[in-house]
């Protein structure tokens, strides 16, 4: 049997389902505790609590339609906050934070670059700035002014002079050249 709590909610659910917006905010604000303790349940912590909330509402609200009345308001509602926690885990996975460990950061020897490395980035520079002056004209300014010096579409056209399409099109030809050249510039030294 459904608790009090439980059967509030669908109640709400049906009667915004059915157009009456006071009883869907009601709704939405008894659904944030509930949404909160779930996203937390799950390991979410500090912010990220408030965007698995802020990110459950705005799927409660696209998919409103698909709830069934004739069946429990809160598993399906439990089903959302669990699926945006994990989408919000997830997300914190992909960016992982800097710990500050004060006796590694002073136990850690300053190496500096390694043997040959500036050596070598001198030399992959020089390859690269040769391979960039052999390419066309048009795709040679294509790639110095968006690659190189970091222009917008907008700003390169209007210091070449070509249209957006024309720097699109010679920028993204003189990539597939660069690529052509600086692979059989590699395989040539890779003896």
């Amino acid at each position: 049997m459904a608790s009090s709590g439980e059967a509030a909610l669908a109640a709400a659910m049906r009667t915004a389902q059915a157009g009456d917006a006071a009883a869907y905010r009601a709704l939405l604000r008894d659904c944030v505790p509930v949404i909160a303790a779930m996203a937390r349940a799950r390991g979410v912590r500090g912010a990220a609590v408030d965007d698995v909330v802020q990110d459950t509402l705005l799927t409660v609200h696209r998919a409103r339609a698909t709830y069934d009345p004739e069946r429990p308001f809160l598993p399906w509602l439990r089903a959302i906050a669990q699926r945006r926690a994990i989408d919000a885990l997830r997300r914190a996975s992909r960016h992982p934070r800097e710990v500050y460990d004060p006796l590694a950061y002073a136990a850690q020897a300053d190496e500096g670059p390694l043997p040959g490395h500036d050596l070598a980035l001198h030399q992959r520079r020089q390859t690269l700035a040769a391979a960039v002056a052999h390419l066309p004209e048009g795709q040679r300014q294509a790639i110095e002014q968006i690659a190189l010096r970091e222009l917008s579409l907008e700003e390169a056209s209007a210091a070449t002079g070509r249209t957006r399409g024309a720097l699109k099109v010679n920028f993204h030809r003189a990539l597939k050249a660069l690529r052509a050249s600086l692979s059989s510039a590699r395989e040539g030294t890779d003896v």
